[in-house]
C-alpha cells in the first residue's frame, strides 16, 4: 500500500505544475507580460515552462526524482518570494504559503526518494 500511496502523492504534487506549464504555453504572451510586471525578464518563461513540464513527469515516473524535486523545491521558494510577497493581500499570502508548502512536499521527495513504483528503483 505504501508504494501505491507514494505514486499517488507524486502524481498529486506534480499535477499543478503540469497544468501550469501547459497554461504558460497557451497564454505565452500574457505570462511574459505578467512576469515582466514584476521585473523578471520574459525570456525566463522558457526554463520555467521546461521545468514545470519535465520536472513533474520525472517525479511521476520516479526517474531522477530527487533532482527534479530539488529543482522544483527551489522554484517554489523563488516564485513565492518574487511573485507572492504582498502579505497585506490575503490571496497573495495564501499563494505564498501554498508555494512554501509545495516546496516542503518536494523536499520530502528530495530527502526520501521514491518507493518501488519508480524507474529509479527499477534501474
Amino acid at each position: 500500500m505504501t508504494n501505491i500511496l507514494d505514486l499517488v502523492a507524486r502524481i498529486l504534487i506534480s499535477a499543478l505544475f503540469l497544468l501550469n506549464g501547459v497554461f504558460k504555453i497557451s497564454n505565452y504572451d500574457g505570462t511574459i507580460g505578467w512576469m515582466e510586471g514584476f521585473g523578471i525578464p520574459g525570456i525566463l518563461i522558457i526554463p520555467a515552462i521546461i521545468l514545470e513540464l519535465v520536472g513533474p513527469i520525472l517525479i511521476i515516473l520516479g526517474y531522477k526524482a530527487k533532482i527534479a524535486a530539488g529543482l522544483l523545491c527551489l522554484f517554489c521558494i523563488a516564485t513565492a518570494v518574487i511573485f507572492h510577497n504582498d502579505f497585506s493581500d490575503q490571496m497573495q499570502l495564501g499563494s505564498f504559503l501554498k508555494n512554501i508548502a509545495l516546496a516542503g512536499g518536494f523536499l520530502f521527495i528530495l530527502i526520501n526518494g521514491t518507493k518501488d513504483f519508480s524507474l529509479d528503483r527499477k534501474f
